[in-house]
């Protein structure tokens, strides 16, 4: 069983009372690939092309190949937009950006 320091709660902008807790290394390593290729303006980029940019910075240690990249992403977005550190940009497809400009750290 993993250490409860290997962990950290998460939320969701979709689901606001709801918490998960999910592997730390995972979490931080897609957190810090992700925030630097989010513009700070709006619309901002598709999840798509997020993806596509951050996969070049992802670790390959925490992620061989990518793998699972997707979820994470997607638990790291979600989270994010809860906290208020990014946001949607007004038009379809889902477009995000960055609202804070200072690095964004977990304990």
């Amino acid at each position: 069983m993993s250490d409860a320091g290997d962990r950290i709660e998460i939320e969701s902008i979709t689901s606001p009372h709801h918490k998960q807790r999910v592997d730390r290394v995972k979490y931080t390593a897609m957190r810090d690939a992700f925030l630097p290729v989010l513009p700070t303006t709006p619309p901002g980029i598709t999840v798509a092309e997020a993806k596509k940019a951050l996969l070049e910075n992802l670790s390959a240690d925490v992620f061989p190949g990518g793998a699972k990249a997707g979820w994470w992403l997607k638990a790291v977005q979600l989270d994010l937009e809860a906290k208020g550190v990014i946001a949607r940009g007004a038009v379809k497809p889902v477009r995000l950006y960055r609202l804070k400009h200072e690095c964004f750290h977990s304990s």
